[in-house]
């Protein structure tokens, strides 16, 4: 892994497949993501989507692992539900095994841009779910990840507070400049942040595409629409006029 900083690419896949119980969940998958690109997963429940995302995370130590990848060393998750701990404020939340001596400071500037500069020392029960994701959100962003790994992070808020999430996400990759794997179901939401789509189907890739219009984007670009429909295709759903 130490080649990192020598190639063009954040993360590599050489025939990766993963199994749990002798039942394949990955097989054979070959892929390169850019540095710097927004990548989301597509596809139905159990078509390998999260299994790809915790094997490039190196969770789930008991699955049978054959192939290689390679990925940053400085990689951070971000899961369904924040995962903040209940005893400890938002701020020692976000800068909690921070090893730098402005982490204070920067754990104040990352909360200022994702709207909780008044919540810094409030416990997280006090917080709404959206607010929770935000916090957690900073915790991430604050390490400087070169590779963000979301795991559906919206898919429990209600659609105007995930709306804000989405555009406070592209906000944040502007400055942040991570690259961004992200777990999802929602078409719209794919279409809305990639750069990349991929889809899986059976533990593999059956679909690559590429999202060519520029942000911010709408729901109405001639290019979005005729994407969605080739997604909804792929999973059986007629196009609603």
């Amino acid at each position: 892994m130490n080649a990192h900083t020598r190639i063009p690419y954040a993360v590599q896949l050489r025939d990766l497949s993963r199994s749990f119980k002798g039942k394949t969940i990955l097989d054979r998958v070959s892929l390169e993501i850019p540095r710097g690109q927004f990548v989301s997963l597509l596809g139905e429940s159990g078509s390998g989507k999260t299994t790809l995302l915790r094997a490039l995370a190196g969770l789930d130590d008991d699955a049978e692992t054959r192939g290689e990848f390679d990925v940053p060393e400085n990689t951070s998750v971000l899961f369904q539900d924040s995962r903040l701990l209940p005893w400890k404020s938002v701020i020692e939340n976000i800068t909690l095994g921070l090893r730098r001596q402005d982490a204070r400071p920067a754990a104040l500037d990352m909360l200022n841009a994702v709207g909780l500069s008044d919540k810094s020392n409030v416990w997280p029960s006090t917080l709404s779910g959206g607010q929770k994701q935000r916090a957690s959100l900073a915790r991430s962003l604050i390490r400087s990840p070169e590779l963000l790994l979301a795991d559906e992070p919206f898919g429990a808020l209600d659609a105007l507070t995930r709306l804000r999430m989405q555009e406070l996400l592209m906000r944040l990759v502007e400055r942040e400049r991570p690259t961004i794997i992200l777990v999802t179901h929602d078409v719209a939401e794919a279409l809305l942040l990639s750069d990349r789509i991929l889809v899986l189907k059976d533990g593999r890739i059956a679909e690559d595409h590429l999202v060519s219009a520029s942000h911010p984007r709408r729901s109405h670009d001639p290019k979005l629409i005729s994407l969605r429909a080739k997604l909804l295709q792929s999973f059986g759903v007629a196009e609603r006029v």
